[in-house]
């Protein structure tokens, strides 16, 4: 394996710039169980503020900003109408039915983008199933390749949640990547919504947490359920830290880990056995099709290429803030060698297979 690895899994990787240590090493703090820490309340208010939204919760993780906002908003025994493949179900543990004692109402998300009047479809309030409670969008689709919900569409779905008086909330784990691809502030992205969950743990590079935004009201309501599961974090000014210097700084270079995830998807896109749809390709997410995926990760990972498989023909690459340029150029041709070592191996099991 080569002495440096390009690691693609995701934008979760990174490590705190030199800034986010600095201002961690310095930061003001109190205990913010008790509303004390000058730095996170720095935070929840500097978020709030680009999200358009009148205050923010600091929260451990996305995750926990998305099952809080689901748990004020949605009764027990309702249902969540969500997109297909949405993070806040295929990767929460179940979480909606644990905590706020809801079910999953799925509807068609073609690139991630469900249509409006499939959402209006799926709210119900009859006798004979469970209520709809929320409306639940995701922007950057995570699943879809980070392809980016256009704001026609969500004001549409919006409209519809209102007319509905069904809440609204955004999973906006990489929301700050679709301002970006679309040119916007995030305040754009997030006008539709009742609630958002920002995380600043992936595109923006910061250690450890989410801001989840709303109104004063839902974020007292939210507040109370952050204590519930345990995510009252005492002196949690050393990680706001971080994450003021990520909101204020790291934002801004999102557009740079976009086009080296274009130039990745085109490269990918000439080997042979390697199909990338390129249009999906709109912000820092790549996935690529392949004969057979975890063959191909493991592959990548003997040249020093790390890369999610996420399913038998599939492989995901995210480019990020600690990659350069180069980064993106060795890596192609780290896949070129990793492709070329696994025809050769197959050659050499087709002929023992004969011998």
């Amino acid at each position: 394996m080569p002495e440096r690895v390009i690691d693609l899994r995701s934008d979760t990787v990174t490590r705190p710039t030199p800034a986010m240590r600095h201002a961690m090493s310095f930061a003001e703090v109190g205990d913010d169980v008790y509303g004390e820490d000058p730095t996170v309340a720095r935070l929840e208010a500097l978020v709030a503020e680009r999200a358009g939204c009148e205050a923010g919760l600091f929260v451990p993780s996305g995750t926990m900003g998305n099952q809080i906002a689901l748990a004020v908003h949605v009764r027990r025994g309702s249902e969540v109408v969500v997109p297909e493949a949405a993070h806040v179900y295929e990767y929460e543990l179940g979480a909606m039915a644990v905590i706020a004692g809801a079910v999953p109402r799925f509807v068609a998300a073609p690139a991630g983008v469900p249509r409006p009047e499939d959402v209006r479809c799926a709210i119900t309030d009859s006798v004979h199933v469970a209520p709809t409670g929320l409306v639940l969008l995701e922007n950057t689709h995570n699943r879809a390749g980070g392809t980016v919900v256009p704001l026609a569409v969500a004001l549409a779905i919006g409209q519809v949640a209102r007319e509905a008086g069904v809440p609204y909330h955004l999973d906006g784990a990489r929301a700050w990547n679709a301002a970006a691809a679309l040119g916007v502030p995030l305040a754009e992205v997030c006008a539709p919504f009742d609630s958002v969950s920002l995380c600043l743990s992936k595109g923006l590079g910061a250690p450890v947490g989410s801001v989840l935004v709303g109104s004063r009201e839902f974020r007292g309501a939210a507040h109370r359920y952050r204590k519930l599961l345990g995510g009252g974090m005492r002196q949690a000014g050393v990680l706001a830290a971080a994450g003021i210097v990520a909101v204020e700084i790291m934002a801004e270079r999102l557009v740079e880990d976009h086009a080296r995830a274009r130039v990745l998807a085109q490269g990918l896109s000439q080997l042979p056995g390697v199909s990338v749809e390129l249009a999906s390709v709109q912000t820092n997410m790549v996935y690529a099709t392949v004969a057979d995926g975890p063959a191909f990760a493991a592959a990548l990972a003997e040249q020093g290429v790390l890369a999610n498989a996420l399913g038998p023909r599939s492989v995901r690459f995210v480019t990020h803030a600690d990659l350069h340029d180069g980064d993106v150029e060795e890596a192609l041709a780290r896949s070129q060698r990793a492709l070329e070592h696994a025809v050769a191996a197959r050659a050499r099991d087709d002929a023992v297979t004969l011998r």
